[in-house]
This record gives C-alpha cells, sequence and structure tokens, in this order.
C-alpha cells in the first residue's frame, strides 16, 4: 500500500510493507496531525496505539517510515538526531519499521515543527 504524507511546503509517498502496524495505521487513514522535529526527524502523533513488534529497531536507514511506539506517532527520519552516533539514524527507542518513503528523504528538512501534516491513502 502507498501513502502520501502532505505538509504545507511539500509531500512525500512512501510504500507501507505488510505488517500489523501498517495494517493498524492504514485503518486511522486518512489523519491530520501536528508535526514535530527531533534533529533529522519528523514524527507525529497518529492517534493508533500498538505494541512493539519483536522486530522494532532503533538505528534505521535515511527514509526508513517508522511507528514510534511510546508516542503512537509515526518518525520520519532522513538523518542524525540528537542521540545518533556519526551519522546514524538513532530513533529514539526501538519503532516498528512500517516502510520506506519513495523519494528523497532530504524533502522532509523543509518540515517545520508545528507543521499540520497529513497522511492519506495513495489509490492506485
Amino acid at each position: 500500500m502507498q501513502i502520501r504524507i502532505s505538509w504545507p511546503s511539500g509531500h512525500l509517498t512512501a510504500t507501507l510493507d505488510d505488517t500489523s502496524t501498517a495494517e493498524a495505521l492504514a485503518k486511522a487513514l486518512p489523519l491530520v496531525s501536528t508535526a514535530h522535529t527531533w534533529g533529522q526527524e519528523v514524527y507525529f502523533d497518529t492517534g493508533v496505539s500498538v505494541p512493539r513488534e519483536t522486530s522494532a529497531r532503533q538505528i534505521v536507514e535515511p527514509g526508513t517510515v517508522a511507528f514510534w511506539t511510546d508516542g503512537d506517532a509515526l518518525a520520519l527520519p532522513y538523518g542524525p538526531t540528537p542521540i545518533s552516533r556519526g551519522d546514524e539514524c538513532r530513533l529514539a527507542s526501538p519503532c516498528n519499521v512500517v516502510g520506506r518513503l519513495d523519494s528523497d528523504p532530504d524533502l522532509l528538512a523543509s518540515v517545520r515543527d508545528g507543521d499540520p501534516v497529513r497522511v492519506e491513502r495513495v489509490e492506485s
């Protein structure tokens, strides 16, 4: 399944994996939230609550679509966070990996803290 993530100065699409977390997120779409930034990561509340999966990871590649179970939030890292070591994308805690952005994750640099964010399913 493909989703579109939009904010005032841009948008990206992402392809979600076939996981229970992605399925729970899909059921909540479309959703509107408020963006928060943490280093080179954008995250926002989804209103979805799911358990942490056994495959959850704290260090991910830029452009990973992750679900932060501790905050019921979608986390979109595109570079180092305040707790990263070197250039790694280190999330606040282990997150469920739900997919990948389809294009350049650096586009997320235009998201400002407090921006409205909309996530919706892309109909094929």
